[in-house]
């Protein structure tokens, strides 16, 4: 399986092609010192996984990766690097994986795995369009979502999501059936949500704009917005109007 190295600094790509060598099975075929570099490389040459820095001079790693979206067969993609404040960004742009230097064999034997899992399961033919609609959606508001897990990448079409709610790093979507997890933040995922299909009820709940049934007051004074799949969702006192207007137009 091939592999290209991309680092602005030489000290870390020699690091890891060593590391590399006790993995005969991965071959580097090539080393770059940039994102200009490595997409010249990538036109003229197929690679199955590329280990990208970060943070590189006039472009960075995040940004190539949005650009290689625009490949027939994306390779899979791994960061490198010492800060793990891009953590979201990465994973985001459909990172693989994240390397926190400095990693060790261990680490690094666990992240080849899952390559190799992900290739031998043929998921590459759903990574490439996925990772399209995600960079450069044809609307301008996501159709879809990639949920990541172990060898496998599971679209979720955003007109089955009912309601989602923020998780920590994470957006709990609540289908029909089940609830995944997807790796954003609740306000920046808002940012990319048609605005006509969802609604914001509360700092930490998104409702799909069709569910929402009926709004009541409970003893307390608070509000609560009940759902057309039977579940309920707590709604602040500063979406109460904007909730009752979508009602109102129902």
């Amino acid at each position: 399986m091939r592999v290209l190295l991309v680092d602005d600094e030489e000290p870390g790509r020699i690091n890891l092609r060593y590391a590399l060598a006790r993995h005969p099975q991965w071959q580097v075929v090539a080393e770059c010192a940039s994102a200009a570099a490595a997409r010249e490389l990538l036109a003229q040459q197929e690679v199955d996984l590329v280990f990208l820095d970060v943070q590189m001079p006039r472009e960075s790693g995040i940004d190539l990766a949005r650009s290689l979206s625009a490949m027939a067969e994306p390779p899979l993609i791994v960061f490198v690097t010492a800060y793990n404040v891009y953590a979201i960004e990465a994973f985001e742009v459909h990172a693989m994986d994240y390397l926190l230097k400095p990693f060790d064999d261990a680490r690094l034997a666990q992240t080849l795995e899952r390559a190799a899992a992900m290739l031998a399961q043929r998921q590459l033919a759903g990574f490439a369009p996925a990772l399209r609609a995600y960079v450069a959606p044809p609307s301008g508001y996501w159709q879809q979502v990639s949920v990541r897990s172990i060898g496998r990448i599971e679209c979720i079409r955003l007109e089955d999501v009912q309601w989602m709610e923020a998780d920590g790093n994470y957006v709990k979507l609540h289908l029909a059936r089940r609830c995944v997890l997807y790796r954003i933040p609740l306000s920046r995922l808002e940012e990319h949500l048609d605005p006509a299909r969802f609604i914001r009820v509360h700092r930490r709940a998104i409702v799909a704009a069709e569910q929402c049934a009926t709004l009541s007051v409970v003893g307390d004074g608070s509000y609560l917005l009940a759902l057309r799949c039977g579940d309920t969702v707590a709604v602040s006192e500063r979406h109460v109007e904007p909730v009752r207007a979508r009602l109102a137009e129902a």
